[in-house]
């Protein structure tokens, strides 16, 4: 099973950007996926997920911002983020579950993609 995250960059604050992360050897659309991040020095910190029936649930830092959705035809999840804070900066890492409970800790996953890395600027 690979996840491959893509999409990162370095943008200004107040900019948009969008990862994506496909999968592959497995398919997730009955299970959960979601985005984590780890900024320098700092453990890797819950983003969102969302479960195979589309319910969603964000970290209290990005919501309103962020949008997680998911192609299931795709086997890939997305993330849009919108309003982008120099505190946003970090590794972002996709990462996807069998499991349909919704799950906001890493030890819940059991795949994880390489990261992507996202500066914001200010």
């Amino acid at each position: 099973v690979q996840l491959q995250a893509s999409g990162g960059g370095l943008v200004q604050a107040g900019a948009s950007l969008r990862l994506s992360c496909a999968a592959s050897g497995r398919t997730f659309s009955r299970g959960i996926m979601g985005w984590f991040r780890q900024a320098p020095g700092k453990e890797r910190e819950f983003v969102a997920a969302i479960r195979w029936s589309g319910s969603t649930y964000y970290a209290d830092s990005v919501k309103g911002r962020f949008t997680i959705s998911r192609d299931n035809a795709k086997n890939t999840v997305y993330l849009q983020m919108n309003s982008l804070k120099p505190e946003d900066t970090a590794v972002y890492f996709c990462a996807a579950d069998g499991a349909q409970r919704m799950a906001v800790m890493p030890h819940e996953y059991n795949y994880w993609g390489q990261g992507t890395l996202v500066t914001v600027s200010s």
